[in-house]
């Protein structure tokens, strides 16, 4: 007879796996040793397929319209971070410039959505909000939005004290919190003072339990009270999660009737909850990734779950090219129920 772990024991090693991971996600030896590696990139290229649509901004545009001919809106992001080569902070600008200049050509209303680690933020906070001005004016005549995302805690104020200045002048820039941390409560009421673009999620970093809390029924709790407390403000609010229960909850609560609230899900990850969202006529919002960064993003998209572990290798051992696109049907299909 095979050997059972108990509930607890498991529960911990997932904790214990999912610290793992995200140790594994920051370090630089092991993505370079990946990306020198053709066989072992190939490999987990396939894996990371399920959650990024491609390494290419036309991949990315190609599945933007596939999304929104299926009654989705969509965020853009163009992966990358922690980049501390001026060169590279340049050039992740200018493929933002690109993305929101394809953008607008389609005529669309988009959301293009990045880190600011990305263009610039550990080298120079100046040359950071000119990067960020830079593609606001150019996205302000384009019906587009931008969307700051949030990152590791140390540098939360920076981020806020960026968003905030260009905020002032640019209304269709966005910023992203983190319900784990201790002190977004207050970060949300500072903000209060005019309607704010937010994206709330629970976060993916790990951070030190003297300033957050772990994912819990507490941490649940928290995220919908700042759901309220966003509601309340009169705030444009990207409810950015795949847990049901406070899905549930947010429709029973009669939140999502608002039109200034939707629901914001990862691409990949839970596509039949998207559907089934989608079907029922609630806002939903894909978020898609390109490029070719997508080492950290995989390693937090298994760390945030587990068992994604088991999916990814089945993926990187799957006969087909996996197409996720597939899983995702538009406003009137017929679902299919899950059991």
């Amino acid at each position: 007879m095979a050997a059972t772990i108990p509930y607890r024991e498991t529960i911990e090693l997932e904790k214990a796996f999912a610290s793992a991971m995200k140790s594994i996600a920051r370090r630089a030896d092991l993505k370079t040793h990946i990306e020198q590696t053709p066989a072992l990139y190939s490999l987990l290229n396939r894996a990371a397929a399920r959650y990024v649509t491609g390494e290419s901004r036309s991949d990315g545009l190609a599945a933007q319209q596939r999304l929104m001919d299926k009654g989705y809106a969509v965020s853009l992001e163009y992966i990358g971070e922690n980049t501390t080569n001026l060169q590279d902070c340049e050039d992740a600008q200018a493929e933002l410039s690109h993305l929101i200049s394809d953008l607008s050509t389609r005529n669309k209303a988009a959301r293009v959505s990045f880190d600011l680690s990305h263009i610039g933020l550990l080298l120079d906070h100046e040359l950071t909000y000119r990067h960020l001005i830079a593609l606001a004016e150019q996205a302000k005549h384009a019906n587009i939005e931008l969307f700051i995302s949030m990152e590791e805690s140390a540098k939360t104020d920076d981020i806020l004290a960026i968003y905030k200045r260009a905020a002032r002048n640019y209304s269709h820039i966005g910023i992203t919190l983190q319900a784990q941390l201790n002190r977004t409560e207050q970060d949300l009421i500072d903000l209060s003072s005019g309607t704010s673009r937010i994206r709330l999620v629970k976060g993916a970093y790990q951070e030190p339990e003297s300033i957050s809390i772990a994912r819990s029924s507490i941490l649940n709790e928290r995220y919908l009270r700042l759901i309220e407390q966003a509601v309340e403000q009169g705030h444009l609010l990207s409810i950015a999660t795949h847990d049901e229960s406070i899905i549930d909850e947010v429709v029973r609560r009669g939140w999502i009737q608002s039109s200034a609230v939707e629901f914001e899900m990862l691409y990949g990850i839970r596509p039949d909850l998207s559907c089934k969202l989608n079907a029922a006529g609630h806002p939903v919002r894909i978020y898609l990734t390109y490029g070719q960064e997508w080492y950290l993003y995989l390693c937090h998209r298994i760390a945030e779950y587990p068992p994604n572990l088991f999916q990814a290798v089945l993926d990187m051992s799957a006969a087909e090219q996996l197409a996720p696109l597939r899983d995702y049907n538009g406003k009137n299909t017929q679902l299919v129920p899950r059991h």
